[in-house]
């Protein structure tokens, strides 16, 4: 027997007693098997000699520096930043099909707080960065949803604990999640205690609002006091969309806990491979979701307040959080004063915000195209980025390179230029992911500048950046 360290190697007498059990056959034949046997033997490297093993998907390991190669030049700029760029591209893409969606939403993130959640596989622990992106989500949720409300919930020792209360002050929420940065998860989580918690602060959620659950789990198991079952189903006639973000492995009650509560979709359950992918997993939620039946698709009217801000010589109490300001604002039917926006009136329930509030929701609705890569052919069109004026590099002079495609392997464009599919002006890769996850915007197609005065990056036939009169 060789040593543990390396691979098995038959021996010949090890080969002779497996091949001896079967007696009923010829000499000839033992003599054949016996010689197979010796054929089939593994070498040093894992494979067997008579022919190539195949390998298993966890045996080819996939290591990030051998996508890297040096330039021309000798130096890895280049080749980081392609790699860079392609990252931003990939987030990008997107599709960007105008559908109908809840701008109003009503949403409970339920943390897991266990045991299971001390794991270090997700460094420093499961319990730590699942805070720390959570701190991160609510803040894209409010920036991506700013009339909309939140609420926070924990799973530990088989109980669902009360993180924060459904509302739309993002600080609220932010100073709460950090307190839990002091205690350790700890015993076994319960779904279903937390989803029942859920429903009872849905409950009273307006019908022209949207009503869902986010869970963050790490456990493989829950300890429910009941049948959880018939919990899925309450959450179907309560029209509640619920999300998972696994961070173990795929749990089948938490697979068909999404089918049902989702019509079907599977999409919104998924399994976090590293902390990146976790990341984007969890901020993936805060897109408002699809508005699917025709109930919650039909027109309703909302009334809303628009109220100025005032400042006082004197402090007064706010009707909100009961603390002394010289500022707030006055609600537009009762005058009760609050201190922020989104809000709604504690005294009347009006809604109360600001209008750039309610135009920052509707990119959703109407989303920027993705911009498509420009060819070689027609990058001579700018020198320039329209927006930061940053330089572009040159157009090759070998025609093999001016007749490549605009699309490279990675996703990138081959001249590092994006044009807007409806004004035809050419971005940098920066100012795409700002436009798209910003902006909302193509700043050439907001602008006024007539197209005959000023062309992409240069004017009239010279190399000279853009200037606008």
């Amino acid at each position: 027997m060789a040593d543990s360290d390396e691979d098995y190697i038959a021996t010949d007498d090890e080969e002779i007693g497996a091949h001896n059990v079967g007696k009923g056959r010829h000499r000839g034949g033992a003599g054949g098997s016996s010689a197979a046997g010796r054929n089939g033997a593994r070498s040093k490297n894992g494979n067997k000699s008579g022919g190539a093993q195949k390998r298993e998907r966890w045996e080819d390991i996939k290591r990030s520096w051998d996508n890297v190669v040096e330039g021309e030049d000798g130096s890895l700029s280049s080749t980081v930043a392609g790699l860079l760029e392609a990252g931003k591209r990939k987030r990008l893409l997107k599709d960007t099909t105008p559908l109908q969606r809840g701008i109003i939403r009503h949403l409970i993130l339920i943390l897991d707080l266990s045991s299971a959640m001390m794991e270090k596989d997700f460094r420093p622990t499961r319990y730590l960065l699942s805070l720390r992106y959570a701190c991160d989500f609510v803040r894209e949720y409010f920036e991506q949803n700013p009339i909309s409300q939140l609420g926070v919930l924990g799973m530990r020792d088989g109980l669902a604990v009360r993180v924060s209360d459904l509302s739309g002050n993002p600080v609220d929420h932010i100073e709460a999640i950090g307190k839990l940065r002091l205690d350790e998860g700890k015993g076994a989580p319960s779904l279903q205690n937390a989803l029942e918690m859920s429903r009872a602060a849905l409950f009273h959620a307006p019908s022209h609002g949207t009503r869902e659950v986010v869970i963050v789990f790490g456990a493989l198991l829950s300890s429910d006091p009941g049948d959880i079952h018939q919990t899925i189903n309450h959450l179907v006639e309560d029209k509640i969309r619920v999300s998972v973000v696994g961070l173990s492995a795929q749990v089948a009650v938490c697979r068909e806990l999404c089918k049902k509560t989702n019509a079907g979709d599977e999409s919104v359950y998924g399994v976090a491979l590293d902390d990146k992918h976790f990341r984007e997993l969890l901020l993936d939620t805060t897109i408002p979701p699809v508005t699917r039946s025709a109930r919650m698709s039909a027109s309703s009217l909302l009334m809303m307040g628009f109220p100025s801000r005032m400042v006082e010589k004197t402090a007064s109490l706010c009707a909100c959080h009961s603390t002394l300001t010289k500022g707030g604002y006055l609600c537009s039917r009762c005058s009760t004063k609050v201190c922020a926006l989104p809000m709604e009136c504690p005294a009347c329930g009006l809604t109360l915000i600001l209008s750039t509030h309610l135009a920052r929701s509707y990119h959703h609705l109407f989303p920027l195209k993705n911009w498509v890569e420009v060819p070689w052919k027609a990058a001579s069109k700018s020198t320039h980025c329209y927006a930061c004026q940053i330089p572009f590099p040159h157009p090759p002079t070998k025609p093999e390179e001016l007749s490549a495609p605009a699309k490279t392997a990675t996703g990138t464009s081959v001249s590092s230029r994006y044009a807007c599919t409806i004004c035809h002006n050419h971005f940098c890769i920066d100012c795409d992911v700002f436009c798209h996850e910003t902006l909302y915007n193509c700043p050439a197609c907001q602008s006024s500048v007539p197209k005959a005065k000023v062309s992409n990056g240069a004017r009239g036939g010279g190399g000279d950046p853009m200037e606008v009169d």
